[in-house]
């Protein structure tokens, strides 16, 4: 008989788990992944983005979740809504590394992307659990490049008329990539719609080995 924690072991599969702070913020963390599970489509993958409803109705600066899956196999794990093992994460402004567990369940080789104006070796100072499987810290300060989107348009699985990747999504998505090459860039550039700020911050972003930070410490 399987036992439950290896009901979806999809070596394939790729999770990305994005924090944010409310209605403020929601939609970023949506565009997020909304543009690269989008790009990833391009490329033939199979790919999930919605949104968590545990922390639904949306409040003020209370931290919500989107999560994205991409997979080159069909996701076998489809019906299940929260990114227990998330192999990227994502913050859309710094404080949520403070009092939030953002890494947990993080598999070996996960990374850490956050909009923010600090080096990652500043933040990996806040980090408290779950160090020990993530690979690397990338800051890029994505506030300078866009500006936040705030609006209830594409809430809760409807039309988005705003835009994807308007606003932050569009550098912090472009960070991911830098980061991980999940996607091929060019394919998320045809989904922001802020491609400057995309390649800003493609070209800004700084990335950190945890490793490193843990000697330098």
């Amino acid at each position: 008989m399987v036992s439950s924690n290896k009901l979806f072991e999809e070596p394939g599969l790729k999770q990305i788990t994005v924090w944010a702070r409310g209605v403020y913020e929601n939609k970023e963390a949506r565009d997020v992944v909304v543009a690269l599970t989008e790009a990833a489509a391009k490329e033939g993958k199979y790919v999930q983005a919605w949104e968590n409803y545990v922390d639904l109705p949306d409040r003020i600066y209370v931290p919500v979740r989107a999560y994205g899956k991409i997979s080159d196999q069909p996701i076998e794990s489809k019906y299940v809504y929260e990114n227990e093992t998330p192999d990227i994460v994502v913050l859309t402004e710094e404080t949520l590394v403070k009092g939030v567990d953002i890494l947990a369940g993080i598999r070996p080789g996960a990374v850490l992307v956050v909009n923010t104006k600090r080096p990652p070796e500043y933040l990996f100072k806040f980090l408290k659990k779950g160090t020990e499987n993530l690979k690397s810290i990338i800051t890029v300060d994505a506030s300078s490049l866009a500006k936040s989107i705030i609006t209830l348009s594409g809430a809760e699985g409807a039309t988005d008329a705003s835009g994807i990747g308007k606003g932050l999504g569009a550098p912090l998505a472009a960070a991911v990539v830098k980061a991980t090459g999940i996607v091929e860039f060019e394919n998320l550039l045809k989904i922001v719609a802020n491609k400057q700020a995309a390649k800003s911050a493609y070209e800004k972003a700084q990335v950190a080995e945890v490793k490193t930070l843990v000697n330098a410490g």
